[in-house]
């Protein structure tokens, strides 16, 4: 087998034109210093060592880079991952052996299903779960993040994984707060609320395209001032919460013991995570490549972000997946291929390696506010201000989700959005629109006589039904078909089929009894444009068997034989 055809594309490219792969090289450096933060933090924000953050921003960015669908998307560890490990795992000791033990299994299991996902081209399930209820529940999750993080910014232990347990921890909390680490918490969450919105007024030195990175550049700054004040002024004397030494070695790759009984327990956990997963970062690399003039395939997404997971679960870490500011991050930066992050992962471990120690004291009351400030931008008013404006039902469908998943937790607000979301694309299905059409002048176009000036004739009346038909709308169609035919007038009746893609076992018994009650009151049911797949199902059914009318190739051919002679 041929070298070129191991190497993906990327990769022969720089081969060919070295100097190409600068701008990568150096956007992956940048991208290395500016995510350890980011990964630290996630990991904390599930309730796993820190450590784990950045074992999750090695080896899978390295898989996803050679096997995955985007070539500028990044993955890694990111909040809405982190935050459903947490709410998975809350019914166990948060940090102990066992819980990172589930942890890693459930990274292995989210990983498994989305590569199975891939191998059957599961892609197009990402089209059952609506914008907004997408929306809604990164936006609860947003919600949760920040409401987690009060406990660290506080000094005070909280479970944030609901307003109700929220609410339930606190009524029981007896310790107070730690007046020095809230003091540290707001003073750096303040300094990152005015460099992020502030930000053409802190940073308007700085070129417009470079003043979002010195904003992202400056949470480096106060990380490194934290971990100098921390070891200037002994912030663990002081009871401070501080990052203790991490290790500065990757793990080997091991598996976790894997019992039937803890998959089952995880299973519906992790089938909901490697959705979110897969449906955050196929938005996200989508609509890059749809930018980048690239071609995208969400099976290949599927895949490569299956054994990302996977091989973040066999090197200690936690589920992954893309992120919206780890890949805006990256554009900023000027990556322009996978390289980019190949040269992260390599870094980050570098800095693993060699720089490590010097994490050492970093307050987690400033990962906290670090964590607070990316979870704010993930709250989305933007698409519900779309959606009520244009689409109430996905704006309903925001707005269930995210109050569920805020109130009870993530889990029940997907369930309750995807519920919604079915309940209102059933409920659109279930009224269908029937629209009485015309002739439009001397043409041989028929529109809505509601819409356009359109002629008419005296006893043909032609209706269009704009949605298939089946068992959820058929009792309803007949009910406005006999509601707008009830003229002893009308002698012919002609269904124009053109919107109609399936018609079911319910949805013929019910045009049959149509044709029998036109028959009844003296007219002829017809059909008109029907489309090759219905009319392979209606040609053997007792619904042409027994009309009364006939068949048309055009609704124009229906007028041209029905209407009355002059």
């Amino acid at each position: 087998m041929r070298l070129q055809n191991l190497l993906p594309n990327w990769i022969l490219q720089f081969i060919q034109q070295p100097r190409t792969a600068l701008p990568d090289i150096q956007a992956g450096l940048m991208m290395a210093v500016l995510v350890i933060p980011q990964s630290l933090g996630y990991a904390a924000l599930a309730g796993l060592p820190p450590i784990m953050g950045l074992y999750a921003a090695i080896v899978p960015v390295l898989i996803y880079s050679w096997i995955g669908a985007s070539s500028v998307s990044s993955i890694g560890p990111v909040a809405i991952t982190a935050i459903m490990t947490a709410s998975a795992l809350s019914d166990y000791a948060t940090g102990s052996l066992q819980y990172i033990s589930l942890a890693i299994t459930l990274a292995l299991m989210v990983g498994a299903i989305l590569l199975v996902g891939g191998l059957i081209r599961l892609g197009w399930i990402m089209q059952f779960v609506s914008r907004g209820v997408a929306a809604g529940f990164i936006s609860g999750a947003a919600v949760l993040i920040i409401l987690g993080q009060i406990k660290h910014l506080l000094g005070i232990p909280l479970n944030a994984d609901s307003l109700i347990n929220l609410a339930v921890s606190i009524y029981h909390s007896s310790k107070p707060i730690h007046a020095l680490t809230a003091m540290i918490g707001l003073l750096t969450l303040g300094l990152l609320l005015i460099s992020r919105y502030g930000e053409r007024w802190v940073w308007a030195w700085l070129p417009r395209q470079w003043r979002s990175f010195g904003n992202r550049f400056f949470v480096i700054v106060l990380v490194v001032a934290s971990i100098w004040a921390s070891h200037r002024y002994n912030l663990p004397a002081y009871e401070v919460n501080v990052l203790q030494p991490l290790p500065t070695h990757l793990p080997t790759a091991s598996l976790p013991s894997l019992s039937p009984t803890t998959l089952l327990t995880l299973l519906p956990s992790a089938l909901l995570i490697a959705l979110i997963a897969f449906v955050s970062s196929s938005t996200i690399s989508a609509q890059q490549a749809r930018l980048r003039g690239e071609t995208y395939s969400a099976n290949k997404e599927l895949g490569g972000l299956g054994l990302a997971n996977i091989a973040s679960g066999i090197f200690g870490g936690f589920a992954v997946a893309g992120g919206i500011s780890r890949t805006s991050l990256n554009l900023l930066v000027g990556a322009n291929s996978p390289l980019a992050s190949v040269i992260c992962a390599l870094g980050v471990l570098l800095i693993l390696l060699f720089f490590g120690a010097y994490l050492t004291g970093l307050p987690y009351v400033v990962l906290a506010s670090v964590i607070i400030i990316s979870a704010i931008a993930m709250i989305d008013t933007k698409t519900l201000a779309q959606a009520w404006q244009h689409d109430k039902a996905d704006a309903v469908c925001f707005v269930i989700t995210f109050a569920t998943a805020i109130v009870f937790g993530l889990n029940s607000g997907l369930v309750a959005g995807l519920l919604a979301s079915f309940a209102a694309m059933i409920y659109r299905t279930h009224q269908v629109h029937i629209a009485v059409l015309g002739r439009v002048g001397n043409s041989e176009h028929f529109r809505n006589i509601e819409r356009y000036q359109a002629t008419t004739f005296e006893g043909l009346l032609l209706l269009r039904i704009d949605e298939s038909l089946y068992f959820g709308n058929a009792q309803s169609v007949r009910a406005n078909l006999l509601k707008l035919s009830d003229d002893s007038a009308i002698c012919d009746i002609v269904l124009i089929m053109t919107a109609v893609n399936h018609v079911d076992l319910a949805a013929q018994e019910m045009l049959h009894d149509l044709n029998q009650h036109c028959q009844a009151n003296n007219q002829r049911l017809h059909f008109a444009e029907v489309k090759g797949p219905v009319m392979d199902i209606l040609k053997s059914s007792q619904v042409f068997a027994n009309l009364s009318g006939q068949v048309f190739l055009s609704t124009n051919q229906a007028v041209q034989t029905l209407r009355p002679k002059s």
